[in-house]
């Protein structure tokens, strides 16, 4: 990758450059849910071909950076305090620390409330208590929607590997390998949401970049995604906030 910026006005916003073979006469601009940008690009094209062709969308990156960035804005931390609302495929539900003086066991669902003991009691290890929780309960639900979408997608073949992994700016990736990686977090997002992550790195399986045929394969077996991908955005402050 390759790391450029953009000035336009008083706004200085950096971005990152990809070279893809799939790409043949443009780049592709992606403005992540964080914030950050993202630009694919040929390869063989100059820096100077690509500044000028992400200077020219100059207006749109900056209004979409800019409602990234107020999203974030009044996000506030989480405190790991029994009463705060903690969140399962689009369901709010009660955080309920137990503190315990011996073994804690594990997170568990009880009704309307997630229940999280605790021997020591600091918010670092009610954290990772639920941390797991989540990682579990995650690779579970995952596992079975990669596997009952794959079914219904022609060019799948057999359900793709998938592992978890926190990221960032990503709700998911598709390695050249065909291995699908999915941020943790997305669990807590609606379920035609989460639909929506997966069948979009399944169709990275068929094509590799976001061109035109990767968003007609997209339109064509996810429904409403625009929809889906919307409302995931507007959630992301929420959702990846610790």
């Amino acid at each position: 990758m390759t790391g450029f910026v953009l000035a336009y006005g008083d706004d200085r916003i950096p971005y990152q450059v990809s070279y893809a073979d799939s790409r043949k006469s443009r780049v592709a601009i992606h403005v992540n849910p964080d914030g950050s940008v993202a630009v694919d690009a040929p390869h063989g094209f100059s820096d100077d071909s690509i500044r000028q062709a992400v200077q020219k969308r100059a207006r749109w990156v900056v209004g979409h950076v800019s409602e990234a960035r107020e999203r974030y804005a009044h996000v506030r931390p989480r405190e790991y305090v029994s009463g705060e609302q903690v969140l399962y495929l689009g369901r709010r539900y009660m955080l309920k620390v137990i503190p315990t003086d011996s073994t804690p066991a594990p997170a568990r669902m009880r009704g309307n409330r997630l229940e999280v003991q605790t021997a020591k009691g600091t918010e670092d290890d009610i954290k990772v208590r639920l941390r797991a929780w989540y990682r579990v309960r995650g690779r579970d639900y995952l596992s079975r929607r990669i596997d009952a979408l794959a079914k219904s997608l022609p060019w799948v073949d057999a359900p793709p590997p998938f592992r978890l992994l926190e990221m960032s700016r990503q709700w998911g990736s598709c390695s050249p390998s065909g291995e699908i990686i999915i941020n943790p977090h997305l669990v807590k997002a609606p379920r035609n949401c989460i639909d929506y992550v997966l069948i979009h790195e399944m169709a990275h399986l068929k094509h590799h970049d976001h061109g035109t045929a990767f968003w007609k394969l997209i339109d064509a077996h996810a429904g409403d995604w625009r929809k889906a991908k919307y409302h995931l955005d507007g959630l992301v402050e929420i959702l990846l906030t610790d």
